[in-house]
């Protein structure tokens, strides 16, 4: 499975209800595990990102629906960008001579 950081701002929607931030997370989950992805990790931060969320999943396409469903909500805006690991990376890295 490919890996994916997803770097989450609140919007105004979504800073009214911060109550419920961990409910929200939760839910993702069931939505991400019901498209055949998995919520490896959520982590509320201080700084320029309120959550970052962990991600693996079977492919881009996959990955970019769940933000789309995600933000679609209007609780959060998402940044997501793809993960490498270090075998991946050599392999990147292989194909480039």
């Amino acid at each position: 499975m490919a890996a994916y950081v997803a770097l989450i701002n609140w919007t105004e929607q979504g800073i009214h209800d911060f109550k419920s931030t961990r409910d929200r997370g939760e839910a993702f989950r069931g939505v991400l595990q019901g498209m055949g992805a998995t919520l490896t990790g959520l982590y509320w931060t201080l700084g320029a990102y309120d959550i970052v969320g962990i991600i693996e999943a079977p492919d881009d396409e996959t990955a970019t629906a769940a933000m789309l469903k995600l933000g679609s909500i209007g609780n959060v805006r998402t940044t997501t960008m793809r993960a490498f690991t270090a075998d991946e990376v050599a392999g990147i890295i292989a194909k480039a001579g």
